[in-house]
């Protein structure tokens, strides 16, 4: 971030296990002050019990190379069988994976991943095709498509891990909030039973109920692309569900109208599938304020727990 007059700026950095550390700097790069070191939080950070971070790729059946990290349960054991919980957004442009202290679904570090590994699980984020970091071809092959190709490359992400001799392919959970809640629904009714739960959190459920200025961006007018529109979202997958679910959503969401739960509701409720639902009263999008986030997460927690069988 540059200074008005460009003569200084300040850089910030910081990687998977190390928090921002931002120096001023002279527009030549010579470094003059660190303003932030984060020293603390760092120790703070070290002292807890702690999953390895790692990076990994691989390459789905449809010959396409996918990116993800991981974070393995404390005290990981190669020759045990452990459930996944699968973290993801999925959003155009977007990128979860990369080496910087903001990555996970409440960032700091992978923070709450920690903590699913605290309780003896993997937790795995892969970013599928829409996203960001890879090219534009990579970006814009779902263009006036959103939620097919995501939702594929999250089932073949989960079908991957379940080849892989320390995980229990019956025991792998997916969960996102936002964008990340509709990839979340989109998946778990792709067509392949492989999620045993998921949670989603706020999520869009049909881009005719969402703001035009994003949903025109990558599908143009419902008139020019009705079909992208009605059959390619959750809504139209509702008799296609597998898997135990979880939705939540604030009743003053004002950028994911409620609406969009509303009607999946009740598209839901015709296909007769199962599903718990949870609902914060005044809350919007971010779903927070007093004790509401706290609250958010420990139901989340115990839903996993129930559903894949965690250590308390």
């Amino acid at each position: 971030m540059f200074s008005k007059d460009f003569k200084s700026y300040l850089a910030t950095w910081s990687d998977l296990n190390t928090p921002a550390i931002t120096t001023l700097c002279t527009s030549g790069g010579k470094a003059v002050k660190t303003l932030v070191d984060n020293k603390a939080l760092a120790q703070k950070y070290q002292s807890y019990a702690q999953g390895e971070k790692s990076f990994f790729t691989f390459t789905t059946s449809e010959g396409v190379q996918l990116n993800g990290w991981m974070v393995k349960p404390v005290g990981f054991n190669p020759s045990q069988r452990y459930p996944v919980v699968m973290y993801q957004y999925g959003g155009p442009g977007s990128q979860q994976v990369k080496n910087a202290w903001s990555v996970g679904m409440n960032g700091q570090g992978a923070i709450l991943e920690q903590y699913l590994a605290q309780h003896g699980c993997l937790v795995v984020c892969v970013d599928g095709r829409g996203t960001g970091g890879r090219g534009a071809e990579f970006e814009k092959c779902v263009y006036l498509r959103l939620g097919e190709l995501e939702a594929k490359d999250q089932v073949e992400t989960a079908l991957w891990l379940g080849q892989q001799s320390y995980v229990d392919k019956n025991r792998i959970a997916i969960w996102g909030w936002s964008y990340g809640g509709w990839n979340t629904l989109m998946s778990m009714s792709e067509g392949r039973a492989v999620f045993r739960c998921g949670i989603a959190i706020a999520p869009p459920t049909n881009w005719r109920y969402y703001d035009t200025v994003y949903s025109e961006r990558y599908l143009r007018t419902p008139n020019e692309n009705a079909r992208g529109y009605d059959d390619a979202c959750p809504i139209a997958r509702a008799d296609k569900l597998h898997g135990s679910l979880l939705l939540v959503h604030g009743l003053a969401d004002d950028n994911v109208h409620y609406q969009n739960t509303a009607e999946y509701v009740e598209a839901l409720v015709q296909a007769d599938k199962d599903f718990r639902q949870l609902v914060y009263t005044n809350r919007n999008h971010s779903i927070y304020g007093g004790n509401t986030r706290n609250h958010l997460f420990r139901q989340c927690m115990q839903f996993f727990t129930t559903e894949l069988g965690l250590t308390k």
